[in-house]
C-alpha cells in the first residue's frame, strides 16, 4: 500500500489511485490517501455505486448545485409559477422590469446547460446501453420544458397575433435544482462509506522497521513487499499480514475478532495487518500486503457491497424504465388527444406537462440514498455489508437469537473460585492443570484461567494432544495423564460423579463452572465470571420496544443463563447447548417467523449459517444501531476455540 507523505498537509492522490478512479474502481486505491479527501469536491466519475451508465456525467456535484441555485433563484424571482403572481410580504413575484424576459431566457439557458446537460447526457448513455431510466426521464422532462418555454418565449415577445403561452423555467429551474442536490447528499453517503473502510488504512503504520542483511531500517510502508522481513516492537501495530520467524508476544486482534483480550502467539503463527502487538518484540516475514492483506480485502467487500444494488433498488430501476417508456407514450397521446379539442398549442403545454411531473424524485433518489447511507454508517461501527438484500428484509424478523459468551456478556472472565476436590491437590496444581488446556485455546474462560494463572505465578506445565471437546470443552494429554476440561454437562451425560451441590451453587452465583478430570476422576473445578455487556440490557429493551423477541443460547449451565438473562431482561432461555442443538433451535424458531442469529466463535458456525440473518458479534458499536433494527448479512463468523460455551 502507498503512504502519504507525513508532512503533506493536504492530500496528494499518484497516478495509479487516478487510474482506479477513472476505471470505476476505488478498490485499489491507497486508504492512507484516501483518508481526510474532501467529499464536496470529489467528482462522480468512477465512485462505487455510481455505476449506472448515465452517473460519469455528473461532475462536480458541490459545485453544479451552488451555480444553479444562484440561477435558480434568478428564474424563480422573474418566472411566474404555473402562470400566476404571487405577493410574499411586499415582494411581488414574479418581478418584471424592461428587459426582464430576456434576463430569464438567459438564466434559465444557463442553467439548462451547465445543471442540466449532465442529465441529458446521462441520459443518452442510458438509452445508448439499452438502459432508459431516471437519468433518461430527467433528460427528457428538463428538455421538453425547457424547449416549449423558449418556444413560449419566442411567442410571446417576438411573435405578433399570438396568443400568451405560459412557460416552465419556474418549474424547470426547481427540477434541476432538487435532481441535483438530491444527487450530491448521495454522492456524501457513498464518500463517507469509502472514507470509513479507508480509515482502517490509518491503523497500519506509517513507517517499519525493515531487516535486511541483519541491519533494521525504517522504512516506508509503500516499500514492503511478499517476503520482507519487519522488525515489530511492543505496542506498535503490525504492519502487514506475515508469519512469525523470531520471537513471542501476545497480540490484541480486535480488528479481527471483535475480542481484545490479547492471543499468544510464538514463532510459526499468523499474524494479521492493523491488529496491536502487545509486550514482545518478534520479527516476521509479510506474506501479503495491499489490496491482498486482511484490510484491503475488508475494502474490497464494502466496495462490492457498494457496487452491488439490492432487490428494491433493481425494481425502482426497472419501473424508473417502465415510466420512461410510459411516460413518453401518454405525452405524445396527451398531445394527439387535446389536438383537435383545444387546438395544437394548448395540447403541447399538457403533453409537457406530462413529462415534467413524470420526473421520478423519490422513486430515484430516496432507495440508493437510505442503503448507501446505512452501509457508511455501518461501516463505521465496523459492520461490512455483504448483502444489501438484508437492509430490506428485516421487517420480517420476529426472533433475535442471542449466543451469551462474548456477544451478550464482555467476554472478559475472571476466576472467583478455585476448589480442588481431591485431598492430594493444591489450588495452584488445580491451576496449572487448567492452565496447561487452556493455553492453546482462544476462549475469553481460558484468558481468564491463564491471567489468573499468571497472577499466581503458577508453572504451567506442557501439554498435548490438546483437542476441543464440541460444545463440553477440551481434552489432552499432560505428563502422561489424560486430563478433560468439561463442564457439568458432560458429566451427567457420562454419568461421572462430581460434587453436584458445589457446581450448583457457583452457578447459580452468575459463574460458569468447569471440571478437571484426570484418568477419569474428577479432581477440582475451576468458577469464572463474566459480565453483561453494558449497552446490551438496552439493546434488548429495545428490541422488544420493536416487537421483537429476544432469544439466548448458550452451551453454559442454565443457572448462569439465568442469572444473565434475568439482569438484561430477556425471558426466553436456552442453555447447556451442543452446536448441532443451537442449529436446531434455529431451525424450529424460523417456522414461527425470521429468525436474526447474532453470535460468534466457531461453535456458532452451524447457527450463524442456518438462521434467516446474521449479524456478527463484534467489539464495536452494535448495539445503538440495533436499537434501529438494522441487519447486516453473512458477515464471516470469527474462529476461535472455546472451553465451554
Amino acid at each position: 500500500m502507498k503512504r502519504m507523505n507525513a508532512h503533506d498537509n493536504e492530500m496528494k492522490m499518484d497516478d495509479t489511485d487516478m487510474a482506479a478512479m477513472a476505471d470505476g474502481n476505488m478498490s485499489g486505491m491507497d486508504m492512507h490517501s484516501m483518508s481526510g479527501m474532501d467529499m464536496d469536491e470529489m467528482d462522480m466519475d468512477g465512485m462505487p455505486g455510481m455505476d449506472d451508465p448515465g452517473m460519469k456525467y455528473m461532475g462536480n456535484l458541490k459545485q453544479k448545485f451552488w451555480v444553479s441555485l444562484g440561477l435558480m433563484l434568478i428564474v424563480v424571482a422573474l418566472a411566474p409559477l404555473m402562470g400566476l403572481s404571487v405577493n410574499i410580504g411586499g415582494l411581488h413575484l414574479p418581478i418584471t422590469f424592461p428587459g426582464s424576459q430576456w434576463v430569464l431566457l438567459i438564466a434559465a439557458t444557463a442553467l439548462f446547460l451547465y445543471g442540466g446537460l449532465p442529465f441529458i447526457r446521462g441520459g443518452i448513455a442510458e438509452i445508448r446501453a439499452h438502459q432508459p431510466g431516471m437519468m433518461a426521464l430527467i433528460g427528457l422532462g428538463i428538455t421538453v420544458a425547457y424547449v416549449y418555454s423558449v418556444y413560449a418565449f419566442v411567442a410571446n415577445n417576438l411573435l405578433t397575433g399570438h396568443a400568451h403561452l405560459m412557460n416552465f423555467f419556474w418549474e424547470l429551474s426547481t427540477l434541476i435544482v432538487i435532481m441535483l442536490l438530491g444527487h450530491w447528499v448521495e454522492m456524501n453517503a457513498v464518500m463517507k462509506a469509502g472514507d470509513a473502510t479507508a480509515s482502517l488504512g490509518q491503523m497500519l503504520p506509517d513507517t517499519v522497521h525493515m531487516v535486511h542483511d541483519g541491519q533494521v531500517m525504517d522504512m516506508p510502508l509503500a516499500d514492503v513487499q511478499v517476503g520482507s522481513q519487519l522488525r515489530v516492537l511492543a505496542g506498535e501495530s503490525i504492519p502487514a499480514d506475515g508469519q512469525i520467524d523470531d520471537g513471542s508476544t501476545s497480540i490484541n486482534e480486535a480488528l479481527v475478532s471483535g475480542e481484545s483480550a490479547p492471543v499468544s502467539k510464538t514463532v510459526g503463527d499468523q499474524v494479521t495487518g492493523g491488529t496491536v502487538n502487545g509486550d514482545g518484540t518478534i520479527t516476521m516475514t509479510v506474506t501479503a500486503v495491499g489490496d491482498d492483506g486482511f484490510i484491503g480485502q475488508i475494502g474490497h467487500m464494502v466496495s462490492d457491497a457498494q457496487q452491488q444494488k439490492s432487490r428494491a433498488e433493481n425494481i425502482a430501476s426497472r419501473v424508473a424504465g417502465w415510466l420512461f417508456y410510459i411516460a413518453l407514450i401518454v405525452g405524445l397521446l396527451t398531445v394527439a388527444v387535446w389536438s383537435p379539442i383545444n387546438g395544437f398549442g394548448p395540447a403541447l403545454m399538457m403533453g409537457v406537462t406530462v413529462l415534467i411531473i413524470a420526473c421520478p424524485h423519490a422513486l430515484g433518489l430516496a432507495l440508493p440514498l437510505v442503503i448507501v447511507r446505512a452501509t457508511g454508517m455501518s461501516a463505521k461501527r465496523g459492520l461490512l455489508v455483504r448483502n444489501r438484500n438484508a437492509y430490506e428484509a428485516t421487517s420480517k424478523a420476529h426472533y433475535v437469537m442471542f449466543d451469551k459468551t462474548g456477544t451478550l456478556t464482555t467476554g472478559h472472565f475472571t476466576v472467583n473460585a478455585v476448589q480442588p476436590l481431591v485431598d492430594d491437590m493444591t489450588a495452584n496444581e488445580l491451576l496449572a492443570d487448567f492452565a496447561a488446556l487452556e493455553q492453546s485455546s482462544t476462549h475469553p474462560f481460558a484468558t481468564g484461567v491463564m491471567s489468573a494463572a499468571k497472577a499466581q505465578d503458577v508453572t504451567v506445565p506442557a501439554a498435548t494432544d490438546v483437542q476441543t471437546i464440541q460444545g463440553a470443552g477440551l481434552q489432552g494429554t499432560v505428563d502422561g495423564h489424560k486430563l478433560l476440561i468439561v463442564n457439568a454437562k458432560y458429566l451427567d451425560e457420562h454419568d461421572v460423579d462430581y460434587a453436584h451441590n458445589q457446581v450448583q451453587q457457583l452457578a447459580a452465583a452468575g459463574n460458569t463452572v468447569s471440571l478437571l478430570v484426570v484418568d477419569g476422576q474428577v479432581q477440582g473445578m475451576i468458577a469464572a465470571g463474566d459480565v453483561a455487556r453494558p449497552e446490551a440490557a438496552s439493546a434488548i429493551k429495545g428490541l422488544k420496544a420493536a416487537g421483537l423477541v429476544p432469544v439466548m443460547l448458550t452451551g453454559d449451565n442454565q443457572q448462569t443463563a439465568d442469572a444473565v438473562a434475568q439482569t438484561l431482561g430477556i425471558d426466553d432461555v436456552h442453555a447447556e447447548l451442543m452446536p448441532a442443538d443451537k442449529a436446531q433451535l434455529i431451525a424450529d424458531y424460523q417456522q414461527r417467523g425470521g429468525v436474526l442469529m447474532v453470535g460468534d466463535g466457531i461453535n456458532d458456525a452451524p447457527s450463524l449459517a442456518g438462521a434467516t440473518w446474521v449479524l456478527p458479534s463484534v467489539r464495536v458499536l452494535m448495539w445503538p444501531l440495533m436499537r434501529r433494527m438494522w441487519c447486516w448479512s453473512r458477515a464471516r463468523p470469527r474462529t476461535s476455540s472455546t472451553s465451554s460455551g
